[in-house]
């Protein structure tokens, strides 16, 4: 139950207050207070370019930002992003109403289709926990689904368990941009996973303690990059600890999709830390047998740490320096500067 213990105590005494929407008379600034909905604010939005401010508490609700808020901008009323927590307990499995269940993108806390988001100083949780249903076999339970092209997330924390951020494109033929810069993701199992153009600078990510037996407990990415794309997730000056034991976490595995057998996951790590958590000897595993990870773009810079050891090179391909100049984050988001 430690999830519910962090995201609990944070609003006491604030349950059943309410307040009258502040955006009643400024349709431009959109101020959200416990009692309030984020998602009425969203829905308030009349044009590209708003800005909705989330003041401290914690919001228990699904958000879904559509196409046409173009521009968003969400934030947290003070800088800390413990202070605004947006979190709900979905996972794949879970039954709708109407009894279907939610499947993987369904299953998130915050999905955002519109192009220019941005996300800053926010807590995005999902506390879906296994041990809570152990009737659920669909276990993951995404805490952001992002896929608009110049999504931008400055000081965000990002919790679940399984797939924890799914960055995704709008088409298979479309390749998005997304920037994470100063954000803490943790998870357990292919918790940074999808085909966006995704870069990640100076990001802490963190894998969790998992009660099971086996080896590995999990991967922190699952890249799914089309193979047309020749940019895929980049983590530069970003660093990764553990929770549990050493040694009991992959780097990364590729997944490639069943409705995109095409796909050619690109991953780039680089400048960064990586701790004794991460196998350094076998650092990559398979997803399906039949696309090994030794055939898809998975490659290493600079890196430090007791996870970066390179005691079996052939395990823990390299850039040349030639090629790191190609892997960058100028590189990848092309003409768009987002500033911090």
């Amino acid at each position: 139950m430690r999830r519910r213990t962090l995201l609990t105590g944070m609003t006491a005494g604030l349950a059943g207050m309410a307040s009258t929407p502040a955006w009643a008379h400024d349709r431009r600034v959109l101020h959200v207070h416990p009692g309030d909905s984020v998602q009425a604010a969203v829905d308030a939005v009349t044009g590209p370019g708003r800005t909705i401010v989330v003041h401290p508490g914690t919001y228990r609700e699904v958000v879904n930002i559509p196409a046409g808020a173009a521009e968003l901008t969400v934030r947290g009323a003070v800088r800390d992003p413990r202070a605004a927590v947006i979190v709900y307990d979905n996972a794949n499995g879970t039954k709708k109403p109407d009894g279907t269940t939610y499947g993987t993108a369904g299953s998130a806390t915050f999905t955002s289709a519109a192009p220019g988001l941005t996300v800053r100083d926010l807590t995005l949780a999902n506390d879906w926990l296994r041990a809570d249903h152990p009737e659920i076999t669909g276990t993951q339970a995404v805490a952001a689904y992002t896929y608009g092209d110049r999504t931008h997330f400055e000081n965000v924390r990002l919790l679940a368990h399984q797939d924890t951020l799914f960055v995704e494109t709008t088409a298979l033929d479309v390749f998005d941009r997304q920037y994470f810069h100063r954000c803490y993701i943790e998870g357990d199992v292919d918790f940074v996973f999808g085909r966006a153009t995704a870069v990640f600078e100076e990001c802490h990510f963190h894998t969790l303690q998992r009660d099971v037996t086996f080896t590995p407990k999990g991967m922190v990415f699952a890249p799914s990059t089309a193979r047309a794309n020749p940019h895929g997730i980049l983590a530069v000056r970003s660093r990764i600890t553990s929770g549990a034991e050493d040694g009991a976490y992959k780097l990364a595995r590729p997944w490639v999709p069943s409705y995109e057998t095409t796909a050619w996951p690109s991953l780039v790590v680089r400048d960064s830390w990586i701790g004794p958590g991460i196998d350094p000897v076998t650092p990559y595993t398979n997803m399906r047998e039949q696309y090994p990870w030794q055939t898809m773009r998975f490659r290493e810079y600079g890196n430090s740490g007791p996870g970066a050891v390179i005691s079996v090179p052939e395990n823990r391909p390299q850039l040349t320096a030639g090629e790191a100049a190609l892997h960058t984050k100028r590189t990848y988001l092309g003409d768009w500067c987002p500033r911090a």
